[in-house]
């Protein structure tokens, strides 16, 4: 039986700058020293990448795990992160409570939002933005009692 998502995962060019923008943005820490990998056949094979070599962190906030990797082989077929309109996973979505305020505190921390302004589209205020590599993140606020919050999934 699936329980939750467990953890999200973000490839990073820069870990380090990663992993402090994460922690600053949205009060993600670390819940261990990370760890490495390189020439290890087990490793090869959860991944699916033959001759893989990488470093890594799981940081936490509240329920919400995040892991982020830095690999040093094998070499990415891509370089530009994806866009909201390519295929696979996109985007992640952080639940706010105050949209204005928290955009402005993420702004602060080196995420931009291309001049744009949020959008109120009545159960929901949304923007994408991206992250400091150009990840896309949705920073949303919900209304109370529309279905759709965090309090009503919890129930």
């Amino acid at each position: 039986m699936i329980r939750a998502i467990h953890h999200v995962g973000i490839n990073c060019r820069d870990m380090a700058r990663m992993q402090r923008f994460y922690s600053e943005a949205f009060s993600f820490e670390p819940v261990d020293e990370g760890f490495a990998w390189g020439g290890d056949a087990t490793m090869d094979h959860i991944v699916d990448l033959a001759g893989s070599a990488a470093k890594g962190v799981m940081m936490r906030a509240g329920t919400c795990y995040l892991e982020l990797f830095e690999y040093s082989a094998p070499p990415a077929r891509f370089t530009e992160p994806m866009r909201p309109n390519d295929p696979g996973y996109t985007h992640i979505c952080v639940d706010v409570t105050d949209i204005e305020a928290d955009i402005a505190h993420l702004e602060k921390c080196g995420m931009t939002f291309g001049g744009r302004e949020f959008v109120d589209v009545g159960h929901v205020k949304t923007i994408y933005g991206y992250d400091p590599e150009g990840n896309v993140i949705e920073v949303q606020q919900t209304t109370p009692n529309n279905g759709f919050t965090l309090e009503e999934l919890a129930k």
